[in-house]
């Protein structure tokens, strides 16, 4: 819902090259069957079978299928199982109008949520023959008949009618039946469970082909702000777990979770002149935490526009409402930045075995943290200073001799197994033992820095004309955009080189369509970005 302004899985396709670009090879969908109301996550299912027709028809989601298949993604849907509302069929049908509630007879649900208090809608008995048959029914038909790729189960926790949320083999034995019913239709789908329950019982799971959410949200928060004692994000490590499959879908935020980028502009740590709450600052911590993030075995989930680092809270307005479609950050330097490098290291983990290896060893804690993996073709050594003033550490180099630095790819020369690197805050390095290509990094580290301007924008909302007023503290080429909600330019004028000190211009609007846009105002290339409202 808000990755697009425009609610189409026809207007998803023309974007698919941002992703692409980005190197993902998944994409996973909020739950896309029918759900009450409109404006949703999508997580109050009503009809479990039917694609909601909020964004599109089947049709158009089968054409978006096809082209994601088409460039080597896959689908990734979520499915609710743990329960229902009240516009379910399933609940109609045996429904006490006077308690607001399921019959005692209801062949699907409990009457009463057995795993307080994470209860929602009506709940799904698990336990009976009833509910596995209409699951495995559900299963089959968006496979089927919408060729995805796998499914990520909401709450699978609660599937079982006890509160027992550390291990409960009626529980893992009902996940394993509901897999296995999934595989004989489809060896290779995707069964991923947001499941957190005790470690043994993940285990089992995993072993058994299933993968895991993993919530590193608040170590890599508390990395990313710059206060290190609450830091440590090795449990994002599949083998730290003790695991024997690299099954742990980890991930730095997600839909339920607070944005990084928002919490260390607004919590952030500082020293002296170094302060984490400074934007730019705020941008570069979060390449920091994308290439720890990003340099570990097994898969990881980004949530959208975390590339980009979101930074609206989660709470604003309210944490389930509809949050800005803020396409134009990819126009901010520090924004686009920060893409070119979850890109770059994606790259490593696509185009590398190294970046896949089990043979890993790594120190996590404190303000400088180290990553060291190991392949016969390649070796790797990341390293990061995650405090906020100037910290040395060994980076624990295996052996001597020449690394190159996959960002810069200057070569190094290390003879002492034993030296410190002094870095600065959040600075980070990235050594191979193998040159690399370049990565494209559009934006270098001196560049990302985003436009200083405090900008009157009048009348707004606006009907035909905006008045901008804002002061140049230096001469400069000055350059005005319109972005609209998906990001698209839809106008630019260049005004040429403008001389210190007052400026005002005039832009029509008049030929937009009502709605929201942005004015993207450009000084001698280093630009921001500023909201107005176009009215009838």
């Amino acid at each position: 819902r808000d990755f697009l302004a425009a609610s189409s899985y026809a207007i998803l396709i023309d974007s698919l090259d941002y992703l692409e670009n980005l190197g993902i090879n998944a994409i996973h969908f909020m739950p896309p069957g029918e759900y009450e109301n409109n404006d949703s996550w999508g997580y109050n299912p009503s009809f479990h079978m039917a694609l909601d027709k909020y964004y599109g028809t089947p049709e158009m989601f089968k054409e978006l299928v096809d082209e994601l298949h088409g460039r080597g993604i896959a689908v990734i849907i979520d499915l609710v199982h743990n329960h229902a509302f009240s516009q379910s069929p399933l609940v109609q049908m045996y429904w006490d109008p006077q308690e607001f509630n399921v019959t005692a007879d209801n062949p699907w649900f409990n009457q009463v949520c057995p795993h307080e208090p994470f209860c929602w809608g009506y709940d799904f008995n698990h336990e009976v023959d009833a509910t596995k048959r209409y699951m495995d029914r559900v299963n089959r038909h968006w496979i089927e008949e919408y060729h995805v790729d796998g499914f990520r189960m909401d709450f699978t926790k609660g599937f079982v009618n006890n509160n027992n949320g550390n291990y409960d083999n009626t529980r893992i034995q009902n996940l394993q039946r509901m897999a296995d019913a999934i595989w004989s239709i489809d060896s290779e789908s995707y069964v991923i469970l947001e499941h957190f329950t005790g470690n043994s019982e993940e285990i089992i799971l995993s072993d058994y082909g299933m993968m895991l959410w993993g919530n590193l949200n608040y170590a890599y928060g508390e990395a990313a702000m710059g206060w290190t004692s609450n830091s440590n994000f090795e449990w994002g490590i599949y083998l730290e777990r003790g695991w024997n499959n690299p099954h742990l879908v980890t991930y730095m935020e997600s839909h339920d979770e607070e944005r990084m980028a928002y919490r260390t502009q607004t919590f952030g740590n500082s020293s002296g002149d170094y302060d984490t709450q400074d934007f730019q600052t705020a941008m570069a911590r979060s390449e920091l935490a994308a290439v720890f993030f990003l340099s570990q075995p097994g898969p990881k989930l980004i949530w959208q526009f975390g590339e980009l680092g979101y930074d609206v809270s989660i709470d604003v307005p309210c944490r389930v409402c509809p949050k800005p479609v803020l396409w134009n950050y990819y126009e901010e330097n520090p924004r686009r930045r920060l893409y070119d490098v979850y890109s770059a290291m994606i790259n490593l983990r696509n185009t590398t075995e190294t970046f896949g290896t089990s043979d890993i060893n790594y120190s996590l804690s404190g303000n400088f943290k180290r990553i060291n993996l190991y392949n016969p073709d390649m070796d790797a050594v990341i390293i990061g200073n995650f405090g906020v003033s100037e910290t040395s550490g060994v980076p624990n180099f295996p052996y001597t001799g020449t690394w190159y630095d996959y960002f810069t790819g200057e070569p190094i020369i290390e003879e002492n197994l034993d030296n410190a690197f002094l870095l600065q805050p959040g600075e980070y390095r990235v050594y191979t033992s193998e040159p690399l290509a370049d990565p494209e990094i559009t934006v270098s580290v001196e560049d990302a820095m985003t436009l200083q301007l405090e900008v009157d924008i009048f009348p707004n909302p606006a009907v035909d004309q905006i008045q901008l007023n804002y002061t140049l503290a230096a001469e400069g080429r000055v350059e005005h955009m319109i972005l609209d909600a998906e990001g698209r330019i839809i106008s630019r004028r260049f005004d040429g080189t403008l001389p210190s000190g007052e400026q005002v211009h005039q832009l029509d609007v008049s030929s937009l369509a009502p709605g929201a846009y942005h004015l993207l105002i450009a000084v001698d290339g280093v630009a921001n970005a500023y909201p107005f409202v176009k009215n009838n």
